[in-house]
């Protein structure tokens, strides 16, 4: 082994030593309450802008038509109403209603009975009671028979042939035998809760609310995932057991959708069958202005109009917001 010999001119020609290296200067403190972006509240304020904006442009879009054009449609009556026209008159039937309650009030003081007209408020109770009678008697029947005819596929070639035929059927078409049914059915007067023509217009909703409801339950129940029916079976669940556990929860979805056609098939059709049978509703109310033939009865038909259009969009809320309800807190 070769030893290297060291020189003192290989000291020397060494660069020299840098000075020694110092800390980096200190950044600025960041300050705690510098914005770092948006505040949640403003973001939300920014979201519910965002998302509020395009409905109110075409609203207001609509609107500026219907001002512009109803002078230019002229009827039998008159030009059609626009819409201060309408609001004039809702305003009117407002001040109806509440002449209507305050001699309700005191007739009843006086130990005698009301007898007046109903007013357009009472019109809309009546509607909204009867459809959601003829839309409950629906469900009860509609849900079951689906879940049924989901699970068990016998079932439901057997009623799927009578299903396919009634629902075309326009529940129009039912009103005449209804009608005849009920009459013959029921022997009492025309007064109280259950009178005849509030049973009628609740059962014909009920015809054309079934179908939407039926065949969405059954859909939905004959598409659960077969892994899920399996694992059932391995836990030796009885029927009701996996139709609790099971079934249900997967297909409330489906449910919820048909409910949902179904309460507003079943609002369209109820205006319709009160116009045609004359029964109490909203739909009695149009029809007793148009037999008016003014051009204040024109306005009240088309603030009728627009009340029916606000009432089914709420009822569709309601049951969107039902849905949401039940598919976070359900329990089964």
């Amino acid at each position: 082994m070769t030893a290297i010999p060291l020189r003192a001119a290989d000291f020397a020609a060494a660069p020299p030593i840098s000075e020694p290296i110092t800390a980096a200067a200190p950044t600025a403190p960041v300050r705690a309450d510098t914005p770092s972006g948006p505040s949640p509240l403003m973001q939300r304020v920014r979201a519910l802008a965002e998302a509020s904006w395009p409905p109110l442009v075409g609203i207001g879009a609509f609107l500026g038509l219907w001002a512009l054009g109803a002078p230019l449609v002229n009827t039998s009556l008159g030009s059609l109403p626009g819409p201060l026209d309408v609001v004039r008159a809702f305003g009117g039937l407002m001040e109806e209603y509440s002449a209507g309650r305050d001699a309700a009030a005191a007739a009843i003081a006086a130990g005698r009975t009301y007898a007046g007209p109903p007013t357009f408020v009472d019109q809309i109770i009546t509607s909204l009671v009867t459809v959601a009678a003829g839309f409950i008697l629906a469900s009860v029947i509609a849900v079951p028979l689906g879940l049924v005819a989901g699970m068990s596929k016998r079932f439901n070639a057997a009623i799927n042939p009578l299903v396919q035929v009634m629902r075309p059927v326009s529940p129009l078409a039912w009103l005449p035998i209804v009608t005849m049914v009920i009459s013959a059915s029921m022997t009492g007067g025309n007064d109280g809760w259950m009178a005849k023509s509030f049973v009628i217009s609740a059962i014909v909703v009920m015809l054309c609310s079934l179908w939407p409801t039926l065949i969405n339950t059954a859909i939905g129940t004959a598409s659960i995932d077969k892994d899920l029916l399996n694992v059932g079976r391995v836990l030796r669940l009885g029927w009701f057991a996996k139709l609790r556990r099971l079934v249900l929860p997967s297909a409330l979805p489906y449910i919820f959708t048909g409910m949902r056609l179904s309460l507003g098939t079943g609002w369209m059709v109820l205006i319709a069958a009160e116009m045609l049978a004359q029964n109490p509703g909203l739909g009695k109310f149009v029809w007793d202005e148009f037999q008016n033939g003014n051009q204040q009865s024109l306005a009240r038909i088309m603030v009728a109009v627009v009340v029916i259009g606000l009432i089914g969009f709420a009822l569709d809320r309601v049951m969107m917001a039902l849905q949401s309800l039940v598919s976070r807190n359900r329990t089964l």
